[in-house]
């Protein structure tokens, strides 16, 4: 399988200019060797999923969405890396506007929805560290 490896249905940029040969949200984290894979906990009657944290039960769509340690959501075996961090980047460089950063957000609701895990390098047990 290639390393670029993009659904279609995925990735919420195709109208957006973007070159989608450049876009590269399915690689592995640098350092996904020494990453925590924290498995999720869902409840479907009341739609919540949480993670064991080192903080204890957090919620996934409201604590490790904006946490600086969530590197990924893995769905089967890929890990798709979290689109708050990559458009994150692209506002600090000037290229992204805010609205990008709230499809974003709703993107990384449907990798949780679709995920098994999140993939988390606190390897220290910190806990949450706020990403804005």
């Amino acid at each position: 399988m290639r390393p670029n490896y993009l659904k279609y249905f995925d990735w919420q940029g195709w109208f957006s200019g973007v070159n989608i040969a450049s876009v590269k949200s399915y690689q592995m984290p640098e350092n996904h060797d020494r990453m925590k894979t924290l498995p999720f906990q869902k409840d479907e009657k009341k739609d919540r999923v949480t993670v064991a944290c080192a903080d204890g039960n957090v919620s996934v769509y409201s604590h490790c969405a904006y946490c600086r340690h969530c590197k990924g959501v893995r769905a089967g075996d890929r890990v798709a890396l979290t689109p708050q961090m990559q458009v994150l980047n692209d506002i600090r460089r000037g290229v992204s506007a805010d609205e990008n950063l709230m499809n974003a957000a709703m993107m990384f609701n449907t990798l949780v929805r679709d995920g098994s895990a999140i993939e988390c390098d606190d390897d220290a047990n910190n806990g949450y560290l706020g990403l804005y």
